[in-house]
């Protein structure tokens, strides 16, 4: 196991959705602020009033926004395209056309401002549709996956799977089959820690019989070893934010153990630069923000990772 420098980006999404919905924080500040704090980048979410292809809609634009980046000395860690609004596993053909019209846009979007990773997700909402067909609903996950997985490959991206308690497949043995039938070398899980917490150990939001994990994160991390190909590191509480999504509790508030999580992800086969802090509906995050990567930093050291 190699432990190699550690690099420290945090999702603008924290500062733009949820709490900050009606009064988000402009990009530019936010790049200010990280750089200010030392951040090595930002994980750009794709949200208004942030870097949505519409308001960057041509390749000068996009240059602008690039700079913009250098100006505060600062990488991106992936990117994550607004998504949210297209449901495609429902079946809806008009629906899963948008779904991937909005990742083509995005994809070029990365493609202009050299950005090298892109998350996506299931979308639908948990618990599983009762009037829903199972295996009809996973065989179009599965397609779509792929679909985006070879458009990224052939433009040189990564696609990331942000499995979560939200969204449907989300359970831990669901997390690993869908990435075997993905099946493709550019297609690899997002592991989050708090969802991570919240699928293996809490079996929030699963349809019965629930999974969880004797071995909890650490058991899941094993699971999942060399299908890993992006991290967001934040605590969990083991509760759920709006009985949605994880709750994506501050560093020390909750029940993960990051100094056992960080080593065990890299022994099974993480080998990125990255590591995303993800405060994500979290009501006070622009506060927060300092001690968070204060947390990281004195942790990254203690393991040789600084």
């Amino acid at each position: 196991m190699t432990l190699s420098k550690a690099k420290i980006s945090i999702g603008s999404w924290a500062y733009a959705i949820g709490p900050y919905a009606q009064n988000p924080v402009p990009l530019e500040e936010v790049l200010s602020k990280l750089s200010d704090l030392g951040f090595d980048g930002i994980e750009l979410g794709g949200f208004k009033p942030h870097a949505h292809p519409d308001l960057y809609p041509t390749k000068n634009d996009r240059k602008r926004l690039v700079g913009m980046l250098e100006k505060y000395k600062l990488g991106v860690s992936a990117y994550v395209p607004d998504l949210w609004s297209f449901p495609f596993a429902g079946g809806d053909p008009k629906v899963a056309k948008a779904y991937e019209d909005m990742f083509d846009r995005s994809l070029e979007f990365c493609v202009d401002c050299g950005f090298e990773k892109l998350r996506v997700d299931t979308v639908s909402g948990t618990p599983f549709p009762a009037d829903w067909d199972y295996q009809e609903t996973w065989q179009r996950v599965v397609a779509m996956f792929q679909r985006c997985a070879d458009k990224a490959k052939d433009v040189g991206r990564t696609i990331v799977w942000e499995f979560e308690p939200g969204f449907i497949f989300n359970k831990p043995s669901e997390v690993k089959r869908l990435h075997e039938e993905v099946g493709r070398s550019n297609f690899k899980i997002l592991f989050d820690t708090s969802h991570a917490q919240m699928c293996a150990v809490v079996g929030a939001k699963q349809i019965e019989p629930r999974e969880t994990l004797k071995g909890g994160v650490l058991e899941f991390v094993e699971m999942l070893k060399g299908r890993i190909g992006h991290v967001h590191l934040i605590d969990s509480d083991n509760t759920l934010h709006d009985n949605e999504t994880s709750t994506h509790a501050p560093f020390g508030t909750g029940y993960i153990d990051f100094a056992s999580v960080i080593p065990a992800l890299v022994k099974n086969g993480f080998d990125g630069e990255w590591w995303c802090i993800d405060l994500c509906f979290w009501p006070n995050a622009w506060e927060i923000t300092a001690d968070s990567i204060k947390f990281l930093r004195e942790l990254f050291a203690k393991l040789g990772m600084a």
